[in-house]
């Protein structure tokens, strides 16, 4: 039987990798009639190299039947306004695409979330937050292992609230959303908003940058930094302060374990914070607003409800 060198064997699984894969070249654009606004004057604070430029990639591996788009080295962090369609509730969202703090699943997990937002009435920014590309570890990552992407969402709802009048949104009505890595990101702004992580550049860091609300899907990260095996991670201090808050998971995600979500439920619960938390048997990860055969896809009409719920939205 003839061996087959390692170095064959390498080539050949990153052409089945390639399979998956068609990058792109040029960087990230929102749809005609958007455009990206940078959140930063001048260089981001805590500013990290990023060996070479921005990089878009479509995935061919299918979520509820269609490939998706990530956005990998992210250095320049931006946000995009999606006003509603029709009706203007007054409320707005920021959107965390999830993507592990190594990439960002701009469609997915953003775009997508956006054009459902602005469908109901609200006004939907999606950050672009910054995230260095893979194997850049310890460059990324949850905070704090990295500051990088709690500053960007921090100066993005401050800059939410400084815009509100001009953007037609109530700024007591601001909210957050997030996917996996997002959802922790979520999490970390619901429970870091009394001090920024970097000194103020401008009005705009003089606004207060607590969300009002938050909503945390399959979110990841609740469980590092922790000795126990069912420990909220100590850097996601909850307090009474933090915003009422809405979190979605399925019991058999295979990336980010249900634990995670039980266990934050359980420190807002402690907390007294008001929260609603739906578990599904299945569903797996990274779903995002695509419709697939199992039940769990069907929680945009369960944030729509508990929105109404806690007074932010009307019927």
């Amino acid at each position: 039987m003839e061996t087959v060198s390692k170095p064959l064997i390498f080539a050949l699984s990153l052409l089945l990798g390639l399979n998956n894969l068609a990058t792109q070249t040029s960087a990230w654009q929102p749809s005609l009639g958007h455009t990206q606004i940078p959140i930063w004057p001048g260089a981001p604070p805590d500013a990290r190299g990023v060996a070479g430029p921005e990089a878009v990639v479509t995935v061919n591996e299918l979520v509820g039947g269609r490939p998706w788009v990530e956005v990998g080295k992210v250095s320049q962090p931006t946000m995009t306004v999606y006003r509603p369609d029709g009706k203007n509730t007054g409320v707005g969202v920021v959107v965390f695409p999830g993507g592990g703090y190594r990439i960002l699943a701009i469609d997915l997990e953003g775009t997508e979330v956006c054009d459902w937002l602005t469908s109901t009435g609200i006004t939907c920014v999606l950050l672009k937050y910054r995230v260095p590309g893979e194997g850049r570890f310890p460059k990324s990552g949850a905070y704090p292992r990295s500051p990088m992407a709690l500053e960007d969402a921090q100066r993005t709802v401050g800059l939410v609230r400084f815009h509100a009048a001009e953007w037609h949104i109530d700024p007591h009505r601001i909210g957050v959303l997030g996917f996996s890595a997002g959802g922790h990101l979520v999490a970390a702004i619901s429970t870091h908003f009394k001090k920024r992580l970097y000194p103020a550049v401008d009005a705009a860091d003089k606004q207060n940058c607590r969300p009002d609300f938050a909503v945390a899907l399959y979110p990841g990260h609740m469980l590092e930094n922790t000795s126990q095996s069912f420990q909220l991670n100590p850097y996601v201090p909850v307090t009474r302060e933090t915003p009422p808050t809405f979190i979605l998971q399925a019991e058999d995600d295979p990336v980010d374990p249900v634990q995670n979500s039980l266990v934050y439920f359980a420190a807002l619960k402690q907390a007294k914070v008001p929260v609603e938390m739906h578990l599904y048997a299945e569903g797996g990860h990274a779903f995002g607003l695509r419709r697939t055969k199992f039940p769990i896809t069907e929680w945009p009409q369960l944030v729509e409800r508990w929105l109404r719920t806690i007074g932010m939205t009307s019927e």
